[in-house]
């Protein structure tokens, strides 16, 4: 006697199909935030290391580092900024890059010396769009002028009133900055040194300010027309957050890939997520006020 065998019937293949394709869809989203989740966390941890770093520069020379040095006479932030050193160069021996620090002549100027094109992973957040690599820099001809290494993060020379190519920032890091921590009169708590701003918006490097050089936006920034001085290299202010419409760019301004937000590293060492600001109100005016060292602004509303 022959026995039937069990199949499947076409209607039945389809549901199964159907199923599988539902649980995919639920399935795909999940991981995403899971990574995106987990990319924030590790973005966290690099700007808690640069904290901490900070910290240990203060304690050794009871200054923090300068947003960029300049040896001459201040013109316009742009052209006038070497040697250039910037904040982030200056603390390579307090996130274990004493080696790479030591190739370093903090005398010279930035584009003389092959270190700069030296990756360093704890400036570079991991939600973030970069090249694996030293990229082109070029002055405002497009005259290639070296290469260097890229960042994700930039830190705060002040509120809006602060432009990142001005002598000098109502904030903690600005053009031959040496800021006590003891000069933070509105509490360290309620004071951003740095945070993220996303290579893939502006092409920040951790070397500091080229002289002559122009920052170039990133490959998702919808203003590709538009560049900003080498003073930004390094440097934003608290104005915007992911900011998409301002015709400038965004490009001295905080920006990231995680969702709807930045980290911030604080005065105290704290490391704080804050959500993007696209429209004025107080939310806006109090971000303004976490730039300032020593404003004396009441902060009502932000969160972080």
């Amino acid at each position: 006697m022959q026995r039937k065998r069990a199949a499947f019937t076409l209607i039945e293949l389809l549901v199964v199909i159907a199923i599988i394709a539902i649980l995919i869809g639920l399935l795909v989203p999940a991981v995403q935030k899971v990574r995106s989740a987990a990319a924030r966390i590790d973005c966290a941890n690099n700007l808690k290391q640069i904290g901490l770093a900070l910290h240990n520069y203060h304690d050794v020379n009871k200054v923090l580092p300068p947003g960029y040095s300049a040896s001459g006479p201040y013109v316009d932030g742009a052209t006038d900024t070497s040697p250039g050193w910037g904040w982030a160069a200056y603390i390579l021996p307090y996130v274990e890059q004493d080696t790479l620090f030591r190739q370093i002549d903090l005398t010279k100027p930035i584009e003389t010396q092959p270190a700069i094109q030296n990756t360093v992973r704890v400036f570079l957040c991991p939600s973030d769009q970069y090249p694996p690599q030293a990229f082109q820099i070029t002055d405002n001809l497009l005259n290639p002028l070296c290469l260097a290494a890229p960042s994700s993060y930039a830190a705060t020379v002040g509120s809006d009133a602060s432009e990142v190519t001005d002598p000098v920032g109502n904030g903690i890091f600005y053009r031959n900055s040496r800021t006590r921590l003891v000069e933070i009169l509105d509490g360290a708590s309620n004071t951003v040194m740095a945070g993220d701003r996303a290579w893939a918006d502006t092409k920040g490097i951790w070397g500091g300010a080229i002289s002559g050089a122009i920052v170039a936006p990133g490959p998702r920034n919808p203003w590709q027309t538009t560049t900003a001085p080498a003073a930004c290299f390094g440097l934003v202010h608290n104005n915007w957050i992911n900011i998409k419409t301002d015709s400038d760019g965004g490009l001295d301004d905080f920006s990231s890939y995680h969702e709807n937000g930045v980290n911030l590293v604080f005065a105290d060492g704290s490391v704080h997520f804050m959500q993007s600001i696209t429209v004025n109100g107080q939310e806006r005016y109090d971000f303004w006020a976490l730039g300032t060292r020593a404003g004396g602004e009441l902060v009502l509303k932000l969160e972080y």
